[in-house]
């Protein structure tokens, strides 16, 4: 997440259900189940170690180990069969030096990376996961791993796209299609979800939702040992978003969902602070999924040993699952709040 020093109650169950008119598409239909469980500790663990390794170099813009990180990400989408967007040509975008200079800093030319699912009944009607897979590199000739931040929501994007794409091969692929973002440059000026969203491969106004996440595989000192995360901005623009996680949430891990930071003008500005907000600027609904601010933070300690993964797991469960009835709904969530710059 970007260092910045500045700076009811009931619902039918139709909102949830809604997407069962094919049981398997519901919670509690065998395509949900089996993708579901597809999501494993193991897994992401496995690509935690890779993605936050010494030899990635803590992953800073442009930098020659985050490129290495990019590669191996690419060929795990590969591996799964999950390919990119037509019109991109290529898992990458390129983010040039040029638009990464709101700061005054020299920023090599870096990559957003997209992997894509398209949508077997609405394709024209996106719903993006997105992480930053950048960290801060080196200092001092010390790795700084970033592995909580963001090499958990690195892989957890990886993971629910595995989960997706078993889904299809089973004959339950998403209604909606589904961009898996993977954006550059979010430690120095959140650079590549900007760049995006200034020239996005799918328009805006297709653009359903953003699922971001920005560390999730550690605890706060607020919530040691708490199965919980925070959620910030789900109800900003939509009120049916923040319903939707919510009932994603008891039908799945019921996770202790805090709201602490969904507030605009917390003094932390949270809501400002990592990727999705380069999609609520243009009134797209958001979701930031967030661990916290814990003691490992922009350390060198940040280290992949440190991750609890079970909770890592249930986190990005709790993703898929909202993701799931964004993508298979019948009707695309509404936008009925207004952003607050």
């Amino acid at each position: 997440m970007k260092n910045i020093k500045l700076y009811g109650f009931f619902i039918g169950a139709a909102l949830l259900t809604s997407c069962a008119s094919s049981k398997n598409f519901g919670y509690d239909g065998k395509g949900f189940k089996e993708a579901y469980n597809s999501i494993t500790a193991e897994e992401l663990k496995t690509n935690l170690y890779v993605i936050a390794g010494d030899d990635m170099e803590g992953r800073d813009t442009g930098s020659a180990g985050q490129k290495k990180a990019g590669v191996y990400m690419i060929e795990q989408y590969k591996k799964n069969g999950i390919g990119f967007p037509a019109a991109l040509g290529s898992y990458y975008q390129k983010v040039p030096s040029e638009a990464m200079k709101k700061y005054g800093e020299t920023l090599p030319d870096s990559e957003n990376i997209m992997a894509y699912i398209e949508g077997s009944e609405k394709p024209n009607e996106v719903i993006v996961i997105s992480g930053h897979y950048d960290h801060v590199g080196m200092k001092n000739g010390e790795v700084y791993n970033g592995a909580d931040d963001d090499g958990s929501g690195t892989v957890a994007v990886m993971e629910i796209a595995q989960a997706f794409q078993e889904a299809k091969k089973k004959g339950y692929g998403p209604k909606r299609s589904i961009l898996f973002l993977h954006v550059t440059g979010e430690e120095h000026g959140l650079f590549g979800s900007e760049y995006y969203s200034d020239h996005p491969v799918f328009p805006l106004a297709n653009t359903v939702a953003d699922l971001n996440i920005d560390m999730i595989g550690r605890d706060d000192p607020e919530n040691r040992g708490k199965q919980y995360v925070y959620v910030i901005g789900s109800e900003m623009l939509s009120t049916e978003l923040k319903k939707i996680n919510e009932e994603a949430n008891k039908k799945s891990v019921n996770l202790e969902l805090n709201y602490k930071y969904d507030d605009p003008k917390d003094p932390q500005r949270l809501y400002y602070r990592s990727d999705h907000y380069n999609f609520a600027k243009h009134n797209i609904p958001v979701a930031f999924f967030f661990d916290g601010i814990h003691e490992d933070y922009h350390k060198p300690t940040d280290t992949p040993d440190k991750i609890d993964y079970p909770l890592l797991q249930k986190r990005t469960q709790l993703v898929f699952t909202t993701a799931w009835e964004l993508a298979n709904r019948p009707e695309r969530i509404v936008v009925d709040g207004k952003n607050t710059r």
